[in-house]
């Protein structure tokens, strides 16, 4: 039995809504489906507007253009995150700094991040890394002490909560991601998120490649012109086709994640209690998606062997982001804030296990292997 990683799952009307968006003769961006997801998500969310991207990492770029990132700003962020975050960063001549993350939650730190804080901040990037939100009463006090933009990567992070307010909606712009590997998913994809109403107008004339077409479709104007810097960030009506579908279960979704994550966090107890693996902290005001589950265990040795143990037996374990600040680019187009101890250790012992829709027979395999492999690998 081969047991991938994560695995992409037709969950409702899917293959319907694309036969309808081919019969429709409207197949580029910004057609029905588009509306009809971006009205879902602003409704969800709570939030003033939704803007549907053909990736998270688009969202990243946009919300990097509204805050007005330039040459001598800098941005904090995680060092344990995806690439995605800093690229868009950097695109814009700014300078990520890299803040150090929880032991906890691997989220990052507010302490850590206050530390960072120069004259030339303008913005923080907080990640809610395996779709556990960061504790957002910090930065949102942060960013009003110190005038900062605060950008949730909530790219893994959709139908989660901080103090019964949704991941996305919890600062001033939120990034979601619907990338294959995600809870909702369209293939590619993803959704910036307007929590804050001075970067409505904005937002909009970005979003459509820096012109007020928006306002014309709208009538509002007889024709329209370029206005301000934007880019072709709109996915196409194929994209929103799926990703409506998958809205539309997105709650039934993470119910059902949520009881595979829970099987997983009951069947570890032991290894936790002796020891050998720490499992993934939860804070009591925060309410998960089942997104990602993950061990921590003792070294990096360890870790090796128990990825390459499970590879024999057809399992797929990968472990996960190498620190930014240890990369190529990290040491070109950013800079640390102090040594990121925690950052490293966590990075070097992480392993994710498969989680996906359906699971069943394949998830008491994985245990049963997980168990086995890491008691014998430690003894």
């Amino acid at each position: 039995m081969k047991i991938r990683f994560s695995q992409p799952v037709i969950v409702g009307r899917e293959l319907e809504y694309l036969r309808e968006a081919v019969q429709q003769r409207h197949l580029s961006s910004n057609g029905p489906f588009t509306h009809r997801c971006e009205t879902w998500l602003a409704a969800s969310m709570n939030a003033p507007r939704a803007h549907l991207t053909h990736s998270a990492t688009a969202g990243l770029e946009l919300t990097a253009l509204l805050a007005e990132l330039g040459p001598g700003d800098e941005v904090i962020m995680p060092s344990f995150a995806f690439v995605s975050c800093a690229n868009a960063v950097a695109l814009r001549g700014a300078t990520p700094v890299f803040a150090d993350v929880r032991s906890d939650t691997l989220n990052l730190d507010p302490k850590e991040a206050a530390a960072a804080i120069t004259p030339r901040t303008r913005a923080i990037i907080v990640v809610h890394y395996a779709g556990v939100p960061c504790d957002m009463a910090d930065y949102m006090a942060l960013a009003e002490r110190h005038g900062l933009i605060v950008i949730e990567d909530a790219a893994q992070a959709l139908m989660s909560s901080y103090r019964q307010k949704p991941a996305g909606a919890l600062g001033h712009l939120g990034v979601i991601s619907f990338h294959d590997t995600k809870n909702v998913m369209s293939g590619e994809g993803g959704a910036v998120i307007i929590n804050d109403a001075r970067f409505l107008e904005r937002a909009e004339i970005i979003h459509q490649k820096g012109t007020d077409r928006s306002a014309f479709n709208r009538g509002q104007m007889s024709c329209y012109s370029w206005i301000d810097l934007g880019s072709s960030f709109a996915p196409s009506e194929i994209t929103a086709a799926v990703l409506l579908a998958q809205l539309e279960c997105a709650e039934e979704v993470t119910r059902s994640r949520r009881v595979i994550w829970e099987r997983y966090q009951s069947a570890f107890e032991p290894l936790e209690a002796a020891g050998i693996a720490r499992r993934p902290a939860v804070p009591d005001d925060v309410a998960h998606n089942g997104h990602l589950y993950y061990l921590l265990v003792q070294t990096e040795d360890v870790r090796n062997q128990y990825i390459a143990a499970m590879e024999a037996r057809g399992i797929t374990t990968p472990f996960h982001f190498i620190p930014l600040d240890n990369t190529a680019g990290g040491r070109r187009f950013a800079r640390a804030h102090g040594e990121l101890p925690i950052t490293h250790s966590i990075a070097r012992r992480l392993v994710r296990l498969p989680l996906w829709l359906g699971m069943d027979d394949e998830q008491h395999v994985v245990i049963d292997a997980t168990l086995e492999i890491l008691d014998r690998t430690v003894k």
